[in-house]
C-alpha cells in the first residue's frame, strides 16, 4: 500500500495498536466504512470533542484490548473526523508518511503538507 507521498505505508502506531484492523496501519479497505486512514496525533481538545460527540477515545475498553488514548498518541481517525476536526477549531497534524493515498481522493497533497506534524 501507498502513502499521500506516493511511498511505501508506514505505520502510524503499535502503542497503542491502531488501525481499523488493529495492525498499525491506517490502510483502506472497503470493509472499513469509517475511513480510518488518517494518521493524526490527537490532542486533549480534540479528545474532548470527540467524547462529547459521542465517540470516546480517551475511557479504556478492555473487551476490545483498547487501553484510551492520551494527548500526543497517534491514531488512525476517520477521514470525514479529521475534516470536521479542522472546521470545528480542533485540527490535528498528520504524519504523511502513515496516510493511506486513499486520503488524495478529498483532500490535496499540498494542503495535506501544511498539517504536516513537525518535531
Amino acid at each position: 500500500m501507498k502513502n499521500v507521498l506516493g511511498t511505501e505505508l508506514q505505520a502510524c502506531s503499535y502503542d497503542p495498536m491502531t488501525g481499523a484492523f488493529r495492525d498499525g496501519f491506517c490502510k483502506y479497505s472497503d470493509q472499513d466504512p469509517g475511513l480510518h486512514i488518517v494518521a493524526a496525533k490527537v490532542t486533549e481538545g480534540f479528545l474532548e470533542w470527540n467524547k462529547a460527540r459521542g465517540n470516546d477515545l480517551v475511557s479504556p475498553k478492555p473487551q476490545w484490548s483498547f487501553p484510551g488514548l492520551k494527548p500526543g498518541d497517534w491514531w488512525c481517525i476517520c477521514m470525514g473526523v479529521w475534516l470536521k476536526s479542522k472546521e470545528t477549531g480542533h485540527p490535528l497534524h498528520l504524519r504523511l508518511e502513515s496516510c493511506h493515498e486513499k486520503m488524495l481522493e478529498y483532500i490535496s497533497l499540498e494542503t495535506l503538507k501544511a498539517w504536516e506534524y513537525k518535531e
